[in-house]
């Protein structure tokens, strides 16, 4: 029998997890699901991601595919696998897709958001992060001017990060103020493809930018200079949040 291919929309709290990718002694989310997979088909399975995410870095729709020879419908697929999965990680869609489709190349588009907080709250701990001080907000909306469309960011991106090229096109960037759950402030981003680092870059440049420690209109500057060392410090990972991934067809 010729395996179908499941595509799954998995969200995750990235705070026990070592990051996405399958890393030896420790746990990752497809660790995670590889495992469950294999407790349920008797047999090693591979499940490819659309995209890393680092170590306690969050996800609401992560993305990925899997082959099996399973024949469960797929909502009592998903079912079997969320019964085996534990609570810091959930299967919140599964449907079958066609043998063409790659959860990473078939993607066009990709959403982050990272949370900001300005007061203290048990609730949010682990889930944003907390800044300290009072925040030119103007500043950091001017910042955000030269990241619209197709730019090297290889200031944005992590020491030791060797990707074959540093170009992003980004779609859409902006800063959210929200005072639903306490005051917060909310960078989201959507762009072709992401560097290693690169939103916590990113962000941290941008508060580096709202304390006055580095001016707004020196962001083109920092982006031509395509050095790591002129932007601003990489913030903890805990508040970045992989919101959705765009593809452009139907799987």
């Amino acid at each position: 029998m010729s395996a179908r291919k499941i595509k799954l929309t998995i969200e995750y709290d990235g705070a026990g997890f070592s990051g996405w990718q399958v890393q030896p002694g420790v746990r990752t989310v497809q660790g995670d699901l590889e495992a469950a997979f294999a407790s349920l088909a008797r047999r090693d399975t591979r499940v490819h991601g659309a995209g890393r995410t680092d170590a306690g870095v969050h996800a609401l729709g992560q993305v990925a595919h899997s082959e099996t020879d399973l024949t469960l419908p797929v909502e009592k697929l998903r079912a079997a696998l969320n019964a085996r999965l534990d609570d810091d990680v959930f299967i919140v869609s599964a449907e079958d897709v066609g043998a063409d489709f790659n959860a990473r190349f078939d993607a066009v588009s990709r959403s982050y958001a990272y949370l900001m907080g300005f007061t203290e709250s048990p609730l949010w701990r682990g889930r944003r992060w907390l800044v300290k001080g009072a925040m030119d907000r103007d500043a950091m909306e001017t910042a955000l001017v030269p990241f619209a469309g197709v730019i090297d960011c290889s200031s944005f991106c992590l020491t030791g990060s060797e990707p074959k090229h540093h170009r992003c096109r980004i779609d859409r960037i902006s800063l959210e103020w929200s005072s639903e759950h306490g005051e917060m402030l909310v960078l989201r981003i959507e762009a072709d493809r992401f560097l290693r680092g690169m939103v916590r870059s990113i962000v941290g440049t941008l508060v580096e930018i709202g304390r006055g420690r580095i001016s707004a209109e020196s962001i083109q500057e920092i982006i031509d200079a395509r050095d790591r060392s002129r932007a601003g410090p990489t913030v903890p990972p805990w508040g970045l949040y992989l919101e959705r991934i765009e593809y452009e067809r139907e799987a």
